[in-house]
């Protein structure tokens, strides 16, 4: 018998303060919506429980949020709750908590690595403190650095941090110093972002000045291939675009999105990607809650993309992956590339933007930088 590979990701809404940039569905730090929160999430296991049986589950994810507000003890209720439908063990599989800098000490990741967390991923986004202060973060770079020498002195080593460029003001100067520093740091991973002004933030409504503020293109472009340059010297493999590690420890639960593993979410505003369906649970956590209580779904969006379509996007996304795919076994996963597909990468193997030996493409060094343009090409 085939055993089905899934994670699981849990949406953690909390935070002390919403940054000015950020997009996401979060919560003012309360202990009503603690409550609210676990109450729902509880629930939703319950409902989702018997589907669990008989799965290899791989990671589970905290995000948010600032899951680290959460506490210990209602995380590890929610692990003993998963683990009453399918049996794992938490030093087998990733369990990873994101944590803002200011909310972590060693007292508290001693807590959560007892809980069952082997891994912390902490929303750092710069190491120079007039770019933080000017993303609306509540933490210094000196916060920074301790919050990852607390987690390592907690037990944890398997620390990956969030990186950010494209901010208004940042100069390559400014940039590279974080780098420097970063490679300083004690930490497994390294995810890097691109800033983007999305709607319904604050950066949103100040676009028009901000934009003024924002590194051109050509700067852009060589922030982030000196970030490769700089993170390959000091050991942080690139294998993804925007991901880097050492020693081959990748991030499991995101290798899952890039390779289709499913997913079930739990929480308001969460994704889920199952049987073939992509569906999300209604971003109000009120809702949210009403909804299970009252035995009904609380998802508020539902897509299957026609086969075709969705193969689409599956070789796309795997793309991103550094190492690239083997053509053969995609097509033993997703079945045949219809010729219009085959003719795509053709031309993208033309431009420059993947290279194809055999049976195996990838993406070329100018097609990392251009990734977006050969995704929307294939699909």
């Amino acid at each position: 018998m085939v055993i089905d590979h899934i994670s699981l990701y849990f949406h953690i809404p909390f935070c002390t303060k919403k940054c000015d940039y950020c997009h996401f569905y979060v919560l003012p730090d309360k202990p009503v919506f603690h409550q609210l929160l676990m109450e729902g999430l509880l629930l939703d296991i319950d409902v989702w429980g018997p589907h669990l049986t008989n799965k290899k589950l791989v990671s589970i994810y905290f995000g948010g949020g600032t899951p680290a507000l959460l506490g210990a003890s209602p995380l590890a209720q929610i692990l003993e709750k998963v683990r009453s439908y399918t049996t794992f063990q938490a030093d087998q599989i990733e369990i990873t908590l994101e944590a803002n800098p200011e909310t972590i000490s060693a007292a508290l990741m001693r807590e959560y690595a007892q809980a069952g967390v082997n891994r912390v991923s902490i929303g750092i986004q710069s190491l120079d403190d007039r770019l933080l202060h000017k993303l609306g973060r509540t933490h210094h770079a000196t916060t920074a650095i301790k919050a990852i020498e607390d987690t390592t002195t907690a037990g944890i080593s398997n620390i990956s941090i969030d990186l950010m460029y494209d901010i208004p003001g940042q100069t390559l100067d400014a940039w590279h110093h974080t780098l420097q520093r970063a490679c300083e740091l004690p930490i497994t991973h390294l995810s890097l972002y691109n800033l983007t002004i999305e709607p319904h933030t604050v950066f949103f409504k100040y676009r028009e000045t901000l934009r003024k503020e924002l590194p051109d293109d050509e700067c852009s472009t060589r922030m982030y291939q000196d970030a490769i340059a700089t993170f390959e010297a000091c050991g942080l493999e690139q294998y993804e675009i925007s991901a880097f590690a050492r020693h081959d420890l990748y991030s499991r639960h995101n290798v899952g999105y890039w390779t289709g593993r499913p997913f079930l979410g739990f929480g308001p505003s969460a994704f889920s990607y199952w049987q073939k369906k992509r569906f999300r649970a209604v971003a109000n956590l009120n809702r949210y809650v009403q909804a299970l209580r009252s035995g009904q779904s609380p998802v508020d969006f539902e897509e299957e993309l026609p086969p075709l379509q969705q193969q689409r996007e599956l070789l796309a996304i795997a793309l991103r992956l550094k190492q690239g795919i083997s053509l053969s076994t995609f097509e033993g996963q997703y079945g045949n590339l219809d010729m219009e597909t085959l003719a795509t990468l053709r031309s993208l193997q033309e431009k420059g933007l993947i290279q194809w030996n055999q049976d195996h493409i990838a993406l070329t060094p100018q097609g990392m930088l251009f990734y977006d343009t050969a995704a929307v090409e294939i699909i």
